[in-house]
């Protein structure tokens, strides 16, 4: 086993295993430099910016990101760090877990379409914390090649424990994987060499936690991802000064990440590491056009080509959904009123609902009044939803077979292979950049967002990334709705 070189002082700058997957993998963020990245994916990382920043400031002043803003600010107090959105400032990590949590408040935010988890509000924030607490200025350029070293360490790590299975456990499967993108993102702008984003990595991955039972009433699934990135924030600082992390937690036999994460299931370690450069994997980043879960929105779909079939509600006699193992684990199970906002936005019936409904699934299907209305459930009450196992692939976690039975007695099927959005139908960035200025809209801020748009989109060129984050760091109004 080689342990690395070290400098003149004696300090090994290099991971224990070099060619093993944990130090190939710290290497690589160690060693990236902006010029080592095609523009294409520059510029589809600068449009997931885009939409993860105006996902901050709708989630800002949410009410559970209200109560969550008061707890954590009594416990943490003031600091030098902004919480977005709010005017307001606090420690690092506790930034760290509100701006996460803002990012992932109303289930507008991007989702990986394979190893399932959301990589800005575990990036974001961490880059937010770094860059407010280092000692220097952070280039456009610089913070946008640290962000894409998380958009690729979190769905990799994901990808080696064969992603939306973490979800069909039980598992929050981004919490699980997210520390490790916000310790890539936080150990790239702290430019720390191989060795200690290798104890970044191990830190982080000790840190890794979130169940999925959290979906049904909880507010904290709300703030998973915000723990995620605070912890892996914390991770790359506590690397920074010497405190050392697991060596290859990847290849540990005995309590490494994937021997534990993936007991029984036959973790791939070599999915890390391989293409690391070539096969950018944040391209299967997806945008959401609904306001719920990932998969609801194939459903969703469904629903509204009904819709445009001229298929009413009261036309439907049963509505039955076939949808992946995943799917229906994370999404189906049958509602009860009363049923909480997070409930709504994660179950696949009420969505359907509300889109065969309203046309739409938006922030005004999830306004209290909307969910204890009868019409809704009256839909509920006709629909089921089962696991196909003919979805079995990969390719088939967003696939969804839709069987309507009329009162006419007429059957109609329809099957999409993917959302709008996802894998198969993904929002182009001129679409990303629309969403964006209609979500600003709403809450009011369009003059300041088109500032924010032009510095994200001219990222390449800003001096002084900061600029940005006071762009962000200032006051929003709530949403107009009844939550």
């Amino acid at each position: 086993m080689t342990t690395g070189s070290a400098d003149p002082q004696g300090v090994t700058n290099s991971p224990t295993d070099p060619q093993g997957v944990t130090g190939r993998l710290a290497t690589w963020i160690a060693d990236l430099r902006y010029d080592d990245i095609p523009e294409h994916v520059r510029e589809r990382a600068r449009h997931l910016l885009l939409d993860g920043l105006v996902c901050v400031l709708i989630g800002a002043r949410l009410p559970w990101s209200e109560r969550a803003v008061d707890a954590v600010l009594a416990l943490e107090g003031e600091g030098d760090v902004p919480v977005l959105g709010w005017g307001r400032t606090t420690s690092a990590p506790a930034a760290c877990l509100l701006n996460g949590t803002f990012i992932q408040g109303f289930e507008l935010d991007d989702y990986h379409v394979h190893a399932p988890l959301h990589s800005n509000s575990l990036i974001v924030p961490s880059a937010v914390s770094t860059i407010t607490t280092l000692d220097r200025t952070v280039s456009g350029r610089e913070l946008l090649t640290a962000l894409i070293a998380g958009y690729e360490v979190g769905p990799r790590v994901g990808l080696a424990l064969h992603g939306a299975e973490m979800l069909s456990r039980g598992w929050h499967s981004g919490a699980v994987f997210g520390t490790h993108a916000s310790a890539a993102t936080s150990a790239s702008l702290r430019r720390l060499d191989a060795a200690r984003v290798e104890d970044a990595l191990g830190l982080a991955g000790t840190q890794s936690a979130g169940l999925m039972a959290a979906q049904y009433e909880a507010m904290s699934k709300r703030m998973h991802h915000g723990f995620a990135s605070r912890n892996g924030l914390y991770a790359a600082a506590l690397a920074e000064a010497g405190y050392t992390g697991i060596k290859r937690v990847y290849e540990r036999e005995y309590g490494g990440f994937l021997a534990t994460f993936g007991e029984g299931h036959a973790p791939r370690a070599d999915l890390i590491a391989d293409g690391l450069g070539q096969e950018w994997v944040l391209l299967d980043t997806g945008v959401k056009a609904y306001a719920a879960m990932a998969a609801t929105h194939a459903p969703i779909d469904c629903a509204l080509q009904a819709r445009s079939r001229g298929i009413a509600p009261e036309d439907i006699a049963s509505i039955s959904i076939e949808v992946s193992h995943a799917a229906y684990h994370h999404g189906w199970w049958r509602p009860e009123p009363p049923l909480e906002t997070i409930g709504a936005q994660m179950n696949i019936g009420y969505a359907v609902s509300v889109a065969l409904l309203d046309g739409q699934v938006l922030a005004e299907q999830f306004t209290r009044d909307r969910i204890r209305a009868d019409d809704v459930w009256s839909l509920l009450d006709r629909m089921d939803v089962h696991h196909c196992e003919d979805f079995t692939g990969p390719q088939d976690r967003f696939r969804t077979r839709m069987r309507l039975q009329l009162h006419s007695g007429d059957c109609v099927e329809i099957e999409v292979d993917g959302p709008l959005g996802g894998p198969t139908r993904p929002l182009p960035n001129h679409d990303v950049v629309t969403k964006a200025r209609r979500l600003a809209e709403s809450i009011d801020i369009s003059e300041r967002w088109q500032r924010i748009e032009k510095l994200v989109l001219g990222l390449d060129s800003l001096s002084d990334a900061s600029l940005l984050i006071d762009d962000l760091a200032a006051s929003v109004p709530a949403l107009p709705v009844t939550l």
